[in-house]
């Protein structure tokens, strides 16, 4: 409906913490596929890891466009500008570096931490003291 729901939310953070490989894909496909059509095209890559990186700071040397080529080049099997969920659970699961770079990307290990810790960043005190030194 647009919109998510509390339930929702928990039963995404959870499998996105604890899912199986092929359980996580599922979802990740639907998070990417955004008019919900059944493929994803590049433009809804694109923005989705854009906004993905916006919230969920990563580290990653390359840019949410080179990330969106590679992934078309490599699992765009028949060439048509979009990835079918067949498409993108096979392409990813045979790729270690796209699996591991999507795995990073939705990794909300530091979130729950903020969670748990009233919203305050668990690593601050070790960078304060490290900023006095």
């Amino acid at each position: 409906d647009g919109y998510i729901d509390f339930m929702e939310y928990v039963a995404a953070l959870s499998l996105v913490l604890k899912g199986k490989v092929d359980q996580k894909l599922r979802w990740y496909f639907k998070l990417y596929d955004v008019d919900g059509n059944g493929c994803i095209d590049r433009g809804e890559l694109l923005n989705i890891i854009k906004a993905i990186r916006a919230i969920n700071r990563c580290n990653e040397t390359m840019t949410a466009e080179e990330f969106t080529n590679m992934v078309f080049d490599k699992i765009d099997i028949n060439g048509d500008g979009e990835l079918s969920l067949e498409e993108f659970m096979e392409g990813v699961q045979k790729d270690e570096v796209l699996l591991d770079i999507l795995t990073r990307s939705l990794d909300l290990t530091h979130i729950v931490q903020l969670i748990q810790n009233d919203g305050k960043n668990p690593h601050e005190p070790e960078q304060e003291a490290e900023a006095a030194e």
